[in-house]
């Protein structure tokens, strides 16, 4: 039905584990939301405990279970769905939240053994101890809680076995499904899944490497060097490969665990504010971003009253021009000033193929409008991030990636923000660095710094510009001056030429025919039938047959 080729072999296995999981807890549903429950015998129940398990629990609850089944890829797609409360009914939002950090654990995982071989150590020799049963399990790895030598308390973040091909099938599976059904329906190709697989297959690909999230953990810290609302734990290089990583274990509460908030006398409106000001200034002032910063990887430290973000796989990067431009967008945007969002749309994307410019300011302009006429305290950025890619994708704009994911991230951490403060407003957190933005976009050291990068274009340019002369010159005077030069429309021309010409040429064979059979006729030359000369007839009656082609030719449009 939706035209999806053969799997490939290497998928062949997953297919069927996707397919039997799916049969599986779509029979048991159908049967717990039917009357044929009320007629399975008892005794059969207490010989099959499991089933009587699947068949006492609700919808929402297996769904979840579906991906936990399926495995990592599957749980990362259910973790950044237990976000879009705008698209999920509750219920499934809160099953979905135990994704975040109660993946199962890896049955007979021998912890000390895999650390010993992962990183060609004893482990007596830098470790006291390490807790064999897990303290938590992702969705790509597990973590054990352990003692250094000296002391200290670390978490041992170790990657599942074989997750990278599981991880591999898996995508290759979900890019043959997006594409089959960005075929078969116009609506799901607007939200283009093909892209959000691709998007997810890069961040994915990179939490599988723990060096570089080691790498991204020492980035992250140094920009927050100095800063006192923040707290960043230390990694251990010596102890980390790009399957385990060791770093300081941090004794805190999930920003999400609202009553132990409570209980610590921690005001969760504060936690909100300085929370999402922390992320702001990541994307606006480092450039330097936790893509994933969903509630399980944020915590309050109550000792020190001090926010902690965690795992830092997913980070995205945004280039200084671009960091620029995006200011420069926020802050159009803000003015209404839908002329200038154009030119900026344009610098940062990596393609634009707009077929109606005037189309995107209007759709620009409504989506602006539509901002401005809403209460400040009842704008929600899901829904109008949700609008913008909607704009950029129906007029064939296509943005970074850094932006699907900066985009995802937004819609994350206002989420975050709404469960801890029921009244939070993102648009409050943005005013200072609006104001910022704007004292640095017109400040003296700016305009000078502008200008002082303008002359140096210019003077590249003029540096260049004999070399490139003399180039032109050299190729005039030995004659291998090219220019291409285009005419638009010049195939339709050509096509509809050689369609007439072939049919002049038709109709001159059919006058010739018809000539040539009438001086037959007329000159009465044998062999003849009926008292007509057979090879008049023959061309009277092919004259007739082109003839009757032509026309149904042109009556059809055809190219005769």
């Amino acid at each position: 039905m939706f035209g999806i080729k053969l799997p490939k072999k290497q998928n062949l296995k997953r297919y069927n584990t996707l397919f039997g999981v799916l049969t599986k807890y779509g029979f048991e549903d159908v049967m717990a939301s039917s009357k044929a429950k009320k007629f399975i015998p008892k005794n059969y129940l207490a010989k099959h405990p499991e089933t009587e398990k699947l068949l006492s629990i609700s919808t929402f609850e297996r769904i979840r279970m579906v991906l936990e089944e399926l495995g990592p890829s599957y749980v990362k797609l259910g973790q950044i769905l237990s976000n879009r409360d705008d698209m999920l009914p509750p219920g499934l939002i809160k099953e979905l939240e135990k994704l975040q950090d109660q993946a199962p654990s890896m049955p007979n995982f021998e912890v000390e053994k895999i650390i010993s071989a992962e990183l060609d150590i004893d482990c007596s020799q830098y470790f006291l101890s390490i807790e064999p049963t897990a303290l938590a399990a992702a969705s790509l790895a597990q973590v054990h809680k352990a003692q250094l030598l000296n002391g200290n308390w670390v978490v041992l973040k170790i990657q599942r076995p074989n997750i990278s091909e599981v991880i591999a099938s898996d995508i290759s599976i979900m890019k043959e499904v997006a594409m089959a059904l960005e075929k078969y329906s116009a609506h799901i190709k607007a939200i283009q899944p093909l892209k959000l697989v691709e998007s997810f297959e890069k961040s994915i690909t990179e939490e599988l490497s723990f060096l570089r999230e080691m790498d991204n953990l020492e980035h992250f810290a140094k920009n927050f060097e100095g800063n006192d609302a923040i707290y960043v734990p230390k990694g251990y290089r010596e102890l980390s490969t790009d399957q385990i990583l060791c770093m300081d274990w941090v004794d805190a509460i999930k920003v999400s665990e609202l009553e132990k908030l409570r209980e610590q006398n921690i005001d969760s409106r504060a936690v909100a504010k300085v929370g999402v000001d922390l992320y702001l200034e990541q994307v606006l002032e480092h450039g330097f971003f936790h893509a994933d910063p969903h509630p399980g990887n944020i915590f309050v430290l109550p000792e020190v009253q001090k926010i902690c973000f965690i795992d830092f796989g997913m980070m995205g990067t945004i280039m200084p021009n671009d960091k620029e431009s995006l200011m420069e967008l926020l802050l159009c945007f803000l003015k209404k000033d839908v002329k200038k969002i154009i030119p900026i749309l344009k610098k940062i994307a990596l393609k634009t193929d707009i077929p109606d410019e005037k189309k995107l300011e209007y759709d620009l302009y409504e989506l602006v409008e539509g901002i401005s006429n809403t209460s400040i305290r009842n704008i929600k950025l899901g829904i109008t991030l949700e609008q913008f890619k909607n704009v950029l994708y129906e007029n064939k704009i296509t943005i970074p990636h850094y932006l699907y994911i900066l985009i995802r991230a937004l819609v994350i951490i206002e989420g975050v923000g709404l469960k801890l403060d029921p009244e939070f407003n993102i648009t409050d957190n943005l005013k200072p660095y609006m104001a910022k933005i704007t004292r640095k976009r017109f400040g003296l050291k700016r305009l000078f710094q502008k200008n002082v990068n303008r002359f140096q274009d210019y003077n590249a340019l003029l540096d260049k510009l004999p070399a490139d002369i003399n180039e032109i010159v050299d190729k005039i005077k030995d004659g291998k001056l090219v220019i291409v030069h285009e005419h638009k429309g010049l195939n339709d021309f050509r096509k509809t030429l050689k369609t007439a010409f072939n049919r002049l040429v038709y109709a001159v064979i059919i006058a010739a025919l018809s000539i040539g059979s009438a001086l037959l006729v007329m000159a009465d030359m044998p062999p003849k039938i009926s008292g007509i000369p057979l090879l008049g007839a023959i061309g009277f009656l092919l004259s007739a047959v082109i003839g009757l082609v032509i026309l149904i030719s042109i009556y059809r449009n055809k190219e005769y």
